[in-house]
Formats: structure tokens, C-alpha cells, sequence
């Protein structure tokens, strides 16, 4: 939420459809840039509520759905993409960023925006787009300005005002390829980031982005961070080199070979397999060349083996990993071993610099079931008993590709 003004915004909640409902009266500051969240305790499950914020005479409404119990076997469905604005294709004067439209329209209970979610160090300056957003961010309002810039788009309100969304920061909520430990900017990037999307951190680790959620029996989502831990792309791989930092491996090992959800999906921003960076700094998981083959020292390889090892020896089921930041669309299983598999499903970019697919490492086995470039898009997962579907969907709601997935 964001005010007009310094001062308690009226926050009205309740089943939507329902005359009655509950109020809060949360108070936002001029040092937050006028943000604020709320916690809503208390809430049935598998129910739509609406909301209405208001301050003076502004106001905004909002819908969402909660959960179900964890052991409800109920359908679901969700839409994840990432790249907003890159390359200067910022917010069009004609309407803005389209690709929202035929996202709201399949009516999501969720949307996970997969990184990228502004593109801080890029400036808005193509003809045609919306000013305001003609520089490269530095300082902290900088960053926040930016963040407001994308989230005034109305057609971005209209989906966020329609459904919930999980968030997570790439490379470009603060700069190209950054490596949090030793990036000075991370800190200002971190700040405006939390500010302005609906991450609730624990108490103890007020800047943990990382994160899991269930959505009843059927799915369990883990979302990681990959920026704030990682070693330099420099380094040269081996044990020492990390892109998750020891803590958040740990409990990603941890949380994903416990759950008892019938789909683990794990949210990476970067891919396992599909290279990026520069060919001895690759800034993905993979550090195979442009030809899908292994080049000594380079990405994080040693690092995603041992978790896939372990998530192995544990003979993880039904495990999909979504990801962004390529700027192409596809579909990819692996099957590092006979035994065991698991599947990659990448979308976008939403609005950004179009990219091309490029061969898979080729030491995870793959096959790729489908690939494009050249188009804005997104991706849908619809999970009932027994399967997982996705959809790739291009920005004017047409499908390009389906797939369904049997349950093991």
C-alpha cells in the first residue's frame, strides 16, 4: 500500500460479496517513501476477499483468494513471467505494458513475477513511452521512483489489484549482474524492493527475501534469492562458490525433500541450464558456452549439482523449477540420470529486449519440448489431481505451446 500523504490509511477487508467486514487503521511515513504493509490474520481458507484502501478522497480496491487447507486437494492455477522494461521498452503511451490484459484473464490465484521487476540501471528513453523514467537509479528515492514508475502502469494494477502476487528481485532491481556481498548499490536496491512489494521477512532477518509457500495438498513453492549471497561471476567454480549462500541452501534442501506436497516448484530468476553473462563470468547456474557445452570454472555448476544430487538421493517427485531472465520462452526436461528427472519451465520476457533460445548444458541430460523467441510472454501452470499443465502464452493471450505433466 502507498498513501497520498503522511498519516493512517482506512483499510477495509471482508469476504468479497459480504456487506460486513474488518478495519484497520495502518500509518505510513514520509521515511518509507509513504509505504506500508498489513498482516491480515485470521482469514478462511480457499475464500476470495476484497479490500479497499482509502486516504481522504483517494482509494483502490482489490480481490484475492486465500489458500486451502493444506490438505485439500484443490485445483490451481498460477502465471509467472519476469523482464519488465529492459532494453527502454518501458511503459507504452498506447496503453501501457498489453501483456497484463490476458494475464488478469486467466484469472490466476496467483502471479510469481520472477525477477526483473524494474530495470534500475537502464533508462526509460525510447520514443513513445511513458516519461519519468529517464535515468539510471543511485540513491534510494532514485530506486523508489523507479518501482513507482512500473507499478502506475494500469494495466499492471489492474492484474495486482486482481490476485496476489509473489515477488522476487533479479540482477536488475539494482544493477546488471550484481553480487549482493559485494555490490555497494544492494543495499538502496533491497530497501525500495521491500518497500514496494509484499514480502513479509521474519523479525530476526528483516532482509531475507527468500521464502516458501503452500497452496494446499497439491503444491508447495519455494522461492530463492539468488543475489543477495552470491560469490562474484568471476570466481572460478568449485565448492567455495555460491549462489545461494550456506543458510538459504540448507533450508532449501531442507524444505523441499520434507514437503509433502504432491508438486515441489522452485523459483529460480536465473536458469539451471540455459547460459547468460559473459562466457568465463556466466551469471546463471550453468557455465556451459553458447553451444551448450562445459567450459571449465565458469557459473555455479558445482553448487546446483549438489543440491540436484541430494534432491536426488532424497528421490524428490513431481519437481519443476520456473525461471525468467533469458528473454525467450521454453519448456525443458532434464534427466541427469535414468532414474531421475525433473522439469525447467522459463517465460518472458514481459516487456523487455527479445532474446533467442540457445542449447541447453548439456550435462543435465535435456530436452527441450519447446522454444521461442521474438515475442513478449508469459507462462501458466494449472495443477489438479494427477497432473501439472503449463501454458506458454504470448502478450495478446494467444497460446503457443502446451504440455501436461503425469503425476509420479
Amino acid at each position: 500500500m502507498r498513501g497520498v500523504r503522511a498519516g493512517p490509511l482506512d483499510v477495509l477487508y471482508g469476504v468479497a460479496g459480504d456487506a460486513e467486514g474488518r478495519t484497520h487503521r495502518p500509518v505510513v511515513v514520509g521515511s518509507d517513501d509513504l509505504t506500508g504493509k498489513l498482516t491480515l490474520s485470521g482469514l478462511a481458507p480457499a475464500t476470495r476477499y476484497a479490500v479497499r484502501v482509502s486516504q481522504g478522497g483517494a482509494h483502490a480496491a482489490a480481490e484475492f483468494v486465500t489458500a486451502p487447507a493444506p490438505d485439500a486437494a484443490a485445483r490451481v492455477t498460477f502465471v509467472w513471467s519476469g523482464d519488465l522494461g529492459g532494453g527502454g521498452y518501458c511503459r507504452p503511451q498506447d496503453g501501457g505494458y498489453r501483456i497484463f490484459r490476458p494475464m488478469l484473464e486467466r484469472r490466476p490465484d496467483f502471479f510469481l513475477f520472477v525477477g526483473d521487476t524494474i530495470y534500475a540501471d537502464v533508462p526509460c528513453d525510447r520514443p513513445g513511452v511513458v516519461p519519468g523514467a529517464d535515468f539510471r537509479a543511485r540513491t534510494l528515492a532514485e530506486y523508489r521512483a523507479r518501482h513507482r514508475y512500473q507499478l502506475e502502469d494500469p494495466p499492471l494494477q489492474a492484474l495486482l489489484r486482481g490476485t496476489s502476487v509473489y515477488a522476487i528481485w533479479d540482477d536488475h532491481e539494482v544493477r546488471n549482474d550484481f553480487s549482493g556481498p559485494h555490490d555497494p548499490l544492494m543495499p538502496v536496491g533491497r530497501r525500495a524492493l521491500l518497500d514496494y512489494w509484499p514480502i513479509s521477512t521474519p523479525a530476526e532477518e528483516p532482509t531475507r527475501l527468500y521464502r516458501r509457500f503452500r497452496w494446499g495438498g497439491l503444491l508447495e513453492i519455494f522461492i530463492l534469492d539468488t543475489r543477495q549471497y552470491r560469490s562474484r561471476n568471476t570466481d572460478t567454480d568449485g565448492v567455495g562458490k555460491t549462489m545461494l549462500g550456506a543458510a538459504q541452501k540448507r533450508w532449501l534442501l531442507d524444505a523441499v525433500t520434507s514437503s509433502s506436497a504432491v508438486w515441489k516448484v522452485v523459483v529460480t530468476s536465473v536458469s539451471l541450464s540455459i547460459p547468460t553473462g559473459r562466457p568465463q563470468a556466466r551469471d546463471s547456474w550453468t557455465g556451459v558456452s553458447a553451444f551448450g557445452l562445459p567450459q571449465d570454472g565458469a557459473g555455479f555448476v558445482a553448487e546446483r549439482d549438489a543440491i540436484l544430487e541430494q534432491l536426488r538421493k532424497h528421490d524428490v517427485k513431481n519437481l519443476v523449477f520456473v525461471a525468467a531472465d533469458v528473454h525467450h520462452a521454453e519448456v525443458i526436461r532434464h534427466e541427469p540420470t535414468r532414474a531421475w528427472s525433473f522439469h525447467e519451465l522459463v517465460a518472458g520476457p514481459l516487456s523487455a529486449t527479445l532474446g533467442r533460445p540457445r542449447p541447453p548444458d548439456v550435462t543435465l541430460n535435456p530436452r527441450s519440448l519447446f522454444a521461442r523467441g521474438g515475442v513478449f510472454n508469459f507462462g501458466e501452470v494449472a495443477i489438479e489431481p494427477g497432473q501439472l499443465t503449463v501454458r506458454l502464452i504470448d502478450d495478446a493471450g494467444t497460446v503457443m505451446f502446451t504440455h501436461t505433466i503425469a503425476a509420479q
